[in-house]
């Protein structure tokens, strides 16, 4: 008799999402991506982070200040990451993100070709990136959803005792 307390297939790959949010140096926000095509191949991950060859020493992780002295203008988000960092063709994938896509991640979402959305947090519903965000969303046929998983949580083990 097979197992029955497995993971569905939004989980997992929502779990991958949040496991590639840990790779972010940003002190105050960490957000994973995972592009899953329509045969459940993980074909891209990202997470929030400066461009490569840009030193994460060298530049800001402020919130607030002067443009320049913060992260915003640095920082690549994970959703564009994940766009960038994929090894096949999106069209007709899904994007799993932890936190609802900006206006500009959703506009590389949809000319990448990319035809559902899964997120976890809708933190900034209301506010002018996000209305811009759902409108192009919406005009341009991406379906989104909120997951919700019967899960509070994932566990994950690195000790051999456990295996």
């Amino acid at each position: 008799m097979k197992r029955e307390n497995y993971i569905e297939w939004d989980e997992y790959f929502m779990g991958v999402a949040l496991l590639s949010a840990m790779r972010s140096k940003d002190p105050n926000t960490q957000v994973g991506a995972c592009i899953v095509n329509p045969e459940k191949r993980i074909i891209g991950v990202g997470y929030n982070g400066l461009p490569i060859g840009c030193s994460d020493d060298e530049y800001p992780w402020e919130r607030e200040g002067e443009f320049l002295e913060t992260k915003y203008p640095f920082v690549c988000h994970a959703e564009l990451n994940a766009i960038l960092n994929s090894t096949k063709s999106l069209k007709g994938c899904t994007i799993y993100v932890a936190l609802f896509p900006c206006h500009e991640c959703s506009k590389a979402i949809i000319q990448s070709g990319i035809r559902e959305l899964v997120y976890l947090s809708d933190k900034y519903n209301g506010t002018e990136s996000n209305i811009a965000s759902k409108k192009m969303l919406d005009s341009a046929g991406v379906v989104y959803r909120k997951l919700n998983s019967k899960l509070k949580g994932l566990t994950l083990s690195f000790l051999d005792s456990d295996y």
